[in-house]
């Protein structure tokens, strides 16, 4: 098996799911209205929820799988693991469906502002969304074990299909079967269980044989051995999750549920900074782990600076692009104006905080290439210190946008009086260099470039044609960027130079 080949895969499926997710938004706005949309909202912020109660058994399968595979496991314990691990899931599946199904009535009538759904379809969403929510979550149990048996290809093809059939498909069942919320979820609950089914026989498909006559009754032993290994990633998945989640779970109570469609949309379309700087990041952390292995520090901190600018290069004029001319962005991807100047401050001010969170977690990157996440784990601890309070203040006083500035605000103040401790905790004198000569100079170019186009564009009446002037200053903004990194003029330097000696 092809570990490049598999990196691939990985970059191809997540790009995919994530892309479509995002395209084909404008649509379901367009055929199901804001207010049922803001359901979609609601289910994709349960989903993430619902992940707490995880604890860390998802990559613990998969871990144990892959320990199967090294031979450190034998094919009885890993098949007994997986049984354990089954009944916990579903039991907790069971559970939580059943408290949701139990809550509908209060969810639909008392938690959510609907003002112009019928609540006999908000509750019946409520409930399909219940069902769908819980046999997605015992999806993550397989695909840990696929991934254990590194049937990375086969796995990324199948969420392929599967998000197609969840994203594209649903489009023209929209059309011509019907654009209610129970009608919606109704698909998405035959996608869902499609989707167990698959993810469950190609993982029976794949465990390994036990003789004849064993039996697998549940037991609680096999998850004695995993458990604190489990607990420690539950940790961090569970700060995460509430970094991520809190303000959409607050906002769902507070703002009417239109309001919240349009709130959940530009939280989505901000999420793409992230998407573009993380493949890149997720490719460092081996290669820094393996450079301090071998003792090469210098190589270490050059990777480390090198990639700050790279991804610099990348987020920032995204970043900014979103945050300076979120209205026009959003106007020209979904046509309708209503929802562009709803959405915008919402927009511009999450893309700023995402634009400083793909830069800040440049520090952990650095703690997990020398294997000590201690500042890490007290660094997320203070964020949700930080994050939590700010957000139910200002959501209170200024409804999303407020959530907007809570959000820059805590991803802020971590990276102004926080990074400086990590840096000079494993390497003394690096956080100048790194905030002044690698980031400072693009950032003010960039910065500097998107204010002068706020300021003397004019921007055209038709869609298309503010698409393709937005398309242009996104390069523009992208080849200042490039010029204002020393690492890539060095870069080019270099290439030419060979190219030149070459002829």
């Amino acid at each position: 098996m092809s570990i490049k080949r598999n990196i691939l895969a990985n970059y191809a499926g997540q790009l995919y799911v994530t892309l479509i997710g995002i395209l084909l938004v404008p649509m379901y706005v367009q055929y199901m209205g804001a207010e049922a949309y803001g359901l979609v909202g609601f289910y994709a912020m349960l989903q993430a929820w619902f992940q707490l109660l995880d604890m860390g058994l998802t990559p613990t399968m998969a871990r144990e799988t892959a320990r199967f595979q090294g031979g450190a496991v034998d094919a009885l314990g890993l098949r007994r693991l997986l049984r354990a691990l089954e009944g916990i899931f579903i039991g907790i599946a069971i559970l939580g469906a059943a408290a949701m199904l139990a809550g509908s009535d209060y969810i639909a009538s008392s938690w959510l502002k609907v003002q112009q759904l019928p609540l006999h379809e908000v509750k019946n969403a409520v409930m399909l969304i219940a069902l769908i929510v819980a046999l997605r979550w015992v999806c993550g149990l397989y695909r840990g074990v696929i991934t254990g048996f590194e049937k990375i290809v086969w796995l990324n093809g199948f969420n392929i299909i599967i998000a197609t059939a969840r994203f594209a498909l649903v489009i023209p069942f929209l059309i011509y079967i019907g654009a209610t919320p129970t009608e919606f979820f109704t698909y998405q609950l035959v996608v869902a269980v499609i989707e167990l089914l698959g993810l469950a026989g190609q993982t029976y498909r794949l465990l390994p044989k036990i003789a004849p006559g064993q039996k697998l009754p549940w037991q609680w032993q096999p998850l004695r051995k995993v458990l604190k290994f489990s607990l420690t990633i539950a940790f961090t998945s569970a700060v995460w999750i509430l970094i991520t989640q809190t303000d959409k779970l607050i906002l769902s109570k507070l703002l009417l549920l239109s309001d919240y469609a349009y709130f959940t949309l530009a939280v989505l379309v901000a999420s793409g900074i992230m998407v573009i700087s993380g493949p890149i990041s997720g490719a460092l952390l081996p290669r820094m782990t393996k450079l301090n292995a071998e003792g090469n520090e210098v190589g270490l901190i050059q990777l480390y600076r090198n990639a700050t600018q790279l991804v610099a290069v990348i987020a920032v004029p995204a970043a900014l692009v979103l945050a300076f001319f979120a209205e026009q962005v959003l106007w020209a991807w979904t046509g309708n104006i209503e929802l562009a100047r709803k959405a915008a401050p919402v927009l511009s001010l999450y893309a700023l905080g995402n634009g400083i969170l793909a830069l800040a977690a440049f520090p952990y990157y650095l703690q997990f290439a020398k294997g000590d996440l201690k500042l890490h784990l007290i660094g997320n601890v203070l964020f949700v210190a930080i994050f939590i309070p700010l957000l139910i203040f200002a959501v209170n006083a200024y409804g999303m946008v407020g959530a907007g500035y809570a959000w820059v605000a805590a991803n802020l103040i971590p990276f102004v009086f926080f990074l400086p401790i990590v840096h000079r905790r494993f390497v003394k004198g690096l956080h100048t260099q790194w905030l002044v000569r690698d980031l400072g100079a693009i950032v003010l170019t960039v910065l500097t470039g998107a204010v002068m186009a706020q300021r003397f564009l004019e921007w055209p009446q038709t869609r298309l044609s503010v698409a393709v002037e937005i398309g242009i200053l996104s390069l523009l903004l992208l080849a200042i960027s490039a010029g204002s990194s020393s690492w890539v003029r060095q870069t080019i330097r270099i290439k030419w130079l060979s190219n030149f000696k070459h002829q």
